[in-house]
């Protein structure tokens, strides 16, 4: 063990005790072939034991809000194929998808960099257009969508009692458990979202993805609205959740509203979430927004009375740079270095745990950073966030299961992307923390926080990457709570 005094954020002072390792091991690139699945199936079992140290209380309550929709999961390149989009000669950032090439720019301007989206189409056509070319590729799949419903599975697939806020059809309705209590209106359509799908490495024209992932686009009526809040409101104080989910939120982002009407619901929702009792912690999970001022009603009516923050690494940098300096990141880096990550949590979470508590506002105990190599929990120390080191490793081994489509995690199909070692902070003399392939989850202490890091063996033959961040969130709640 060794003990190091460090200097963060240009004033800081703090003391960390690291454990290093007596020696290092190679690279991927400089191992064959056993060395390398000894080394991935050392990190497995490490993660494993991490997870399996501890376990759920049956009596746990989860709520879960708001939402939900029919997801058509396609693969995109096909999709743009037949609805006759081409390659932009320049792609470019809408906040609302209008034409066929106001599609074609978007789609590019997210493809190139691999990193996933979600927009508003407002012109009905298109987007009828766009749906009916995906139910024309015989692989394209159904399956019940939406932030608060697949949350809320993962969760009840984990062993807790779950009380659902979504408004759904009768057929969408039969996707969900018996066990799991759903409240909100039954409607005659659901809203439908279409997942574009696309590998690492696939081409359109001259653009070519850097990692696999998806850009999705709605037409919602229903979740923009809200529309279960009022009848989820009325379960919860019977239901009594130990944990209150929010998620869909971004489902407002450049919906056509009445003027106000948008910050009107967010201000119910908020004034909800100001009366829950304090003994019951309050989980929002970020998504991909484009409209400054809707982030920012987040920000006011939902962030300041949450407990815990769930994110990918495209929300973080998002959401950073609009609580540091009021504008927006609408793309950043789809291979974050773990030190920038790590310094972005860090301004986040002095941001908000300074929230007054006051009026029903609670100061931020807990954020969760998860991107395709690592993931990252941060928690208040003493706070009532407990298993940090087996819920960073539950949340690793989710992200592998979801996208590879199995319960089981073959090395044969998994790499790790996290170095051998990585800087805490890019502050100038930052210390290195040394990977462990036998103790691959890392930890130490900060200031009032901890920190706990663990790599995620990245799948490499994704089935399906729609989805992925509630079940990873979720699974790293479960263990938490």
């Amino acid at each position: 063990m060794v003990t190091l005094t460090i200097k963060t954020g240009g004033t800081c002072i703090l003391s960390l005790t690291i454990l290093l390792l007596a020696f290092v091991y190679k690279r991927h690139g400089d191992t064959d072939g056993d060395e390398l699945k000894a080394q991935l199936n050392t990190v497995l079992n490490g993660l494993l034991r991490a997870e399996q140290k501890v376990g759920l209380d049956p009596e746990t309550r989860v709520a879960v809000g708001f939402g939900s929709c029919l997801d058509l999961i396609a693969d995109g390149l096909s999709v743009l194929d037949r609805v006759g989009a081409e390659p932009p000669v320049r792609p470019r950032h809408v906040n609302e998808i209008s034409s066929l090439t106001e599609f074609e720019e978007i789609f590019a301007y997210f493809f190139r960099h691999g990193a996933a989206a979600e927009r508003f189409v407002s012109n009905d056509t298109l987007f009828s257009s766009l749906t009916e070319a995906a139910r024309n590729i015989v692989t394209t799949q159904y399956k019940m969508g939406g932030n608060a419903p697949v949350m809320a599975s993962r969760f009840h697939q984990e062993g807790c009692k779950v009380l659902l806020g979504a408004q759904m059809s009768s057929t969408l309705k039969t996707e969900v458990s018996n066990d799991i209590q759903v409240v909100g209106d039954e409607l005659s359509e659901d809203d439908v979202h279409l997942l574009l799908e696309y590998s690492k490495g696939h081409r359109w024209g001259q653009y070519q993805a850097q990692r696999a992932n998806r850009f999705i686009v709605h037409s919602d009526v229903n979740n923009p609205m809200l529309v279960s809040l009022e009848s989820f409101a009325d379960e919860l104080s019977m239901f009594s959740p130990n944990l209150l989910v929010i998620g869909g939120i971004q489902m407002m982002d450049n919906f056509p509203f009445q003027p106000g009407q948008r910050e009107a619901r967010l201000k119910k929702l908020g004034q909800l979430l100001a009366s829950i009792p304090k003994e019951t912690s309050i989980h929002f999970e970020m998504a991909s927004f484009a409209e400054e001022s809707c982030l920012q009603d987040v920000v006011e009516h939902i962030l300041y009375y949450t407990d815990s923050l769930g994110m990918n690494e495209q929300e973080l940098p998002n959401l950073f740079s609009l609580l540091s300096n009021g504008s927006m990141t609408l793309i950043s880096d789809p291979y974050p270095r773990v030190a920038t990550t790590l310094d972005q949590m860090r301004a986040v979470y002095q941001i908000l745990r300074d929230t007054p508590s006051v009026n029903g506002r609670r100061k931020l105990s807990r954020l969760h950073v998860h991107t395709l190599a690592f993931q990252a929990i941060l928690t208040t120390k003493n706070s009532r966030w407990k298993n940090a080191m087996s819920a960073a490793a539950k949340a690793s081994l989710t992200a592998n299961r979801h996208t590879c489509g199995s319960d089981y995690i073959s090395i044969e199909k998994a790499k790790i992307l996290l170095d051998e070692s990585f800087s805490m902070s890019r502050d100038e003399g930052s210390p290195r923390v040394q990977f462990q392939y036998d103790r691959p989850v890392s930890c130490w202490e900060e200031d009032d926080f901890s920190i706990c890091l663990a790599p995620v063996l990245v799948c490499t033959d994704v089935v399906q990457t729609g989805g992925g961040g509630d079940n990873i969130s979720s699974a790293g709640l479960v263990l938490q709570i």
